[in-house]
C-alpha cells in the first residue's frame, strides 16, 4: 500500500472561511472538520448560500480558509492542486468550442507538456469511459448538455487524478438525463477508484450516489449532521432507487436538512 492510499483523500481540519463585504464580513463557512477516506463518496448538502460551493472551492485550493487547513492525500491544498491530485467539474461543461472532444479532453494533458501520442490515446480511453467514442471529432455544439458533461468529466479524469471535485455537474439537466449520468457516475468511480467530494441540491441525487452525506446548515455554514447510506451492499442500480431502503435513506438526510434549516 502506498504512502498516499493510506491518507485520506481529503482532510479539513477547523476550517473558517470569512468574506469582506460592503455591508460588514460574511462568515461563509464555520468550524468545518471533515475527513473523507480514499475512495470515497460524499455529498455536500445544504439550502442555497449555506457554504458548500464555498467548501470545495476551499479544498480545490480556488478559496483560502480565512483559519485552519485542508490536506488532500496529505499535501496542503495548495501543492495537490500545483501536483494536479485533483479533477474538477462544476455545472457548466466549460469546453472550449473551437476544440474538438477529443482536444478539450486532451487539454489538461497538453497543458502538462504530455506527448500528442500519448494524449491523445488517454483521452480516446476516456471517450470509452464515458460512453462516447464515436463522437471524438465532434465539437461542443453539436453534442446535448448531458454529452458535454460527460466530456468534461472525462477532461477532469485526464490525469488520473484520485480525487475528483463536483459542483452541481447535473444541475441543468432535466431528469431523465440527470439519473442516467448519476448511474454512469457509479460506474466510473468504481473503475477508477477515485474519491468524489459532490456538491448537490438534490437530497434524491445525494442518498443514489454516496456513501455519507455531509448536511450543512444555513449561513454561516457548519456541518449540521453526516448521514451514513445504508444499503446493504445493494448495487447502486435502478432497482435500488425503488427500493424501500433508498426510500428510508432520503428520508433520513431530508429531515436531518429540516433540523438545520429549524436551528
Amino acid at each position: 500500500m502506498s504512502a498516499e492510499s493510506r491518507e485520506p483523500a481529503v482532510a479539513v481540519d477547523a476550517v473558517d472561511k470569512r468574506f469582506a463585504t460592503g455591508s460588514g464580513e460574511v462568515v461563509a463557512l464555520q468550524g468545518i472538520e471533515l475527513t473523507i477516506a480514499a475512495g470515497e463518496f460524499v455529498s455536500l448538502i445544504g439550502p442555497s448560500g449555506c457554504g458548500k460551493s464555498t467548501l470545495l472551492r476551499v479544498i480545490a485550493d480556488l478559496e483560502q480558509p480565512t483559519t485552519g487547513a485542508v490536506r488532500v492525500f496529505g499535501k496542503f491544498a495548495r501543492q495537490a492542486r500545483l501536483d494536479q491530485d485533483y479533477g474538477i467539474a462544476f455545472q457548466q461543461a466549460g469546453l472550449l468550442p473551437w476544440r474538438t472532444v477529443l482536444a478539450n479532453i486532451e487539454l489538461p494533458l497538453e497543458l502538462h507538456g504530455v506527448g500528442k501520442a500519448a494524449r491523445t490515446a488517454r483521452a480516446k480511453e476516456l471517450l470509452e469511459l464515458v460512453g462516447l467514442p464515436d463522437f471524438a471529432k465532434h465539437y461542443p455544439d453539436q453534442l446535448s448538455g448531458g454529452m458535454q458533461q460527460r466530456v468534461a468529466i472525462a477532461r477532469s479524469l485526464a490525469e488520473r487524478p484520485k480525487l475528483l471535485l463536483m459542483d452541481e455537474p447535473y444541475g441543468a439537466l432535466d431528469e431523465m438525463t440527470r439519473e442516467r449520468l448519476q448511474s454512469e457516475l457509479v460506474r466510473i468511480t468504481k473503475e477508477t477508484e477515485a474519491a468524489v467530494v459532490f456538491v448537490t441540491h438534490s437530497i434524491p441525487e445525494a442518498a443514489f450516489l454516496s456513501d455519507r452525506v455531509v448536511v450543512m446548515s444555513p449561513r454561516p455554514g457548519r456541518i449540521q449532521e453526516i448521514v451514513t447510506m445504508e444499503f446493504d451492499g445493494a448495487a447502486r442500480d435502478e432497482e435500488l432507487r425503488q427500493s424501500a431502503p433508498y426510500f428510508a435513506m432520503v428520508t433520513a438526510v431530508r429531515e436531518a436538512l429540516h433540523a438545520g434549516a429549524a436551528h
